[in-house]
């Protein structure tokens, strides 16, 4: 858990490039660390690193994720906001605009097979 959350404050407070960011760039950081903060404190007691648990077979890894046809950062913020299977649902919890900040988050490092850095 101090590793994820390390990781979160790493990603927030990485610094920037020395010519600045676009606009759709630091909408783009913001979505990213707000995803890793929100993942952080609702999602990594059971997900950390990308796994599962409760059911090792429903990770966050990409196989997992294409094998059960949530293969994008919307699909996964669904799963986030309205659960699936014996996972509640946590749109509430997330807030507005949260569950597709965790899933475009998840999304991202699904991609990155959960190596962090």
């Amino acid at each position: 858990m101090a590793l994820l959350l390390g990781f979160a404050l790493l990603v927030v407070l990485w610094p920037l490039p020395a010519g600045g960011l676009s606009a759709d760039d630091k909408s783009a950081q913001g979505a990213s660390g707000q995803g890793a903060r929100l993942f952080a404190n609702h999602c990594a007691a059971c997900h950390i690193n990308g796994g599962n648990i409760i059911r090792r077979s429903q990770t966050l890894k990409l196989k997992a994720l294409e094998r059960r046809g949530l293969a994008s950062a919307e699909a996964i913020a669904l799963v986030a906001a309205n659960g699936l299977g014996q996972m509640g649902g946590y749109g509430e919890a997330l807030g507005p605009g949260g569950a597709e900040a965790v899933g475009a988050w998840v999304w991202q490092q699904a991609q990155k097979a959960w190596i962090q850095g």
